[in-house]
């Protein structure tokens, strides 16, 4: 009797794998779980799958952020693993780019930001953005989640936590925006929109020298000033990423969980009963498992080997590319029962939506307010909230790190 071959390894990257990559990195955890792959842009890198893999991965100090590391064989591709436009804008120097001493550095300096007080004494903001959101739309019967809700909130919202006037937020959303709708391919667009935001931290900084105030940006200012070392540059690198990494995970953490609740009618009851009711743990709990069941951040952002690493038995030699794929991890089901059931009562829901180890996301707190406020606002507000379109019409933007809807178009009464 012959042995059943394995399926075909599924393609990768397509628009078909956008709309729902979670069969394809199924295979991949079974097949090659540690496995190289030609991406869009060309470059090749090693994908991780399984939940136990990714850990080990996000934690091991042999794969450096720094990609000042990376040696393709081939053709000279450097350039091409970053945000677009950071290179130029000269913004290399964020937490996402660098390794101990200097992240451990510029991470104490704005760990500062996210303490659980600051957070807390953020949440009447968050509130008072997502009324006035709803508010805007509520009487229409109908709206475009994304752009009039998921987008807004947290761009707003970060804005505040930095210390960009008000009169001045507006040009950071048409700018985000620009960010947001690139695709894999179109880096134009977003690296003008990256250098023009740059330009403006670097004279915000020169500004707030003059007129200290509570917000994130007087904060690294006083800490450069008391000797902590920290450059004009790395200020304004530092103010980008939090702006970057801090607006397109929540507004893909708003849109893919209510997408989510509003395809699953039972699970959606359940967290549209726990809103009603107030019932803060059972909501808390609701994210996590929105995070772990599609969440905002598709893979984490670019490690590459300082030496010859093994990985699920795979030997990735020295400044290969290792992209850890945190959305095949937290569907592993040697990790989580039923992997692929959307369970809002989960219990030992330890995913790694905001990854792990020295790179955990700092601002996890601050997105967790966010998506809980956001979307127990929404459903306690229009608890007739369904989907205005086939689901099979719904597009996804492309690009690897985020994963997140282009628009939601629902209706409500």
């Amino acid at each position: 009797m012959h042995e059943k071959s394995p399926d075909p390894a599924p393609a990768l990257f397509g628009w078909e794998f956008a709309a729902d990559p979670y069969p394809a990195y199924a295979w991949l955890r079974e097949h090659a779980p540690v496995h190289r792959a030609t991406l869009p842009s060309g470059v090749e890198a090693w994908l991780v799958t399984r939940y136990g893999d990714a850990r080990q991965a996000l934690a091991d100090q042999r794969l450096s952020k720094n990609p000042g590391h990376h040696r393709e064989r081939g053709a000279h591709r450097k350039g091409k693993t970053g945000i677009p436009g950071e290179r130029s804008a000269n913004l290399m120097t964020h937490l996402l780019n660098i390794d101990p001493p200097d992240h451990t550095r510029l991470r104490r300096l704005v760990a500062k930001a996210f303490t659980p007080r600051r957070v807390a004494e953020f949440e009447p903001r968050v509130q008072e953005l997502a009324d006035r959101l709803i508010d805007a739309f509520a009487d229409r019967g109908e709206a475009d989640l994304i752009h009039e809700f998921a987008f807004p909130l947290p761009i707003y919202a970060i804005c505040d936590l930095l210390g960009v006037p008000a009169e001045d937020q507006d040009d950071f959303r048409d700018w985000a925006g620009m960010m947001l709708r690139h695709d894999g391919g179109t880096r134009g667009g977003v690296g003008r929109a990256v250098k023009r935001m740059r330009g403006y931290l670097a004279e915000l900084i020169h500004r707030k020298r003059g007129d200290l105030g509570d917000d994130l940006i007087s904060g690294l200012i006083r800490a450069s000033d008391h000797g902590e070392h920290l450059t004009e540059n790395e200020a304004a690198a530092m103010a980008f990423i939090l702006l970057f990494a801090g607006f397109e995970t929540t507004v893909n953490l708003i849109g893919n969980g209510t997408y989510a609740l509003l395809r699953d009618p039972g699970q959606r009851a359940r967290f549209q009963d726990a809103v009603t009711r107030d019932d803060a743990p059972f909501v808390a709990s609701a994210v996590e498992e929105l995070l772990r069941y599609d969440g905002p951040v598709e893979m984490a952002t670019w490690r590459f080997a300082t030496e010859p690493v093994e990985l699920g038995g795979q030997r990735i030699a020295e400044g290969e590319p290792v992209l850890v794929v945190l959305a095949a991890a937290d569907r592993d089901p040697e990790r989580f029962p039923r992997p692929d059931v959307l369970d809002l009562g989960r219990g030992d829901n330890q995913h790694l939506g905001y990854g792990h180890g020295i790179h955990y996301c700092l601002g996890a707190p601050l997105a967790r307010l966010e998506g809980r406020i956001a979307l127990g606002t929404l459903f306690r507000r229009l608890p007739g909230l369904q989907l205005a379109t086939d689901p099979a019409d719904l597009r996804w933007r492309g690009g690897l790190i985020m994963r997140g809807l282009r628009a939601l178009p629902v209706t409500f009464t």
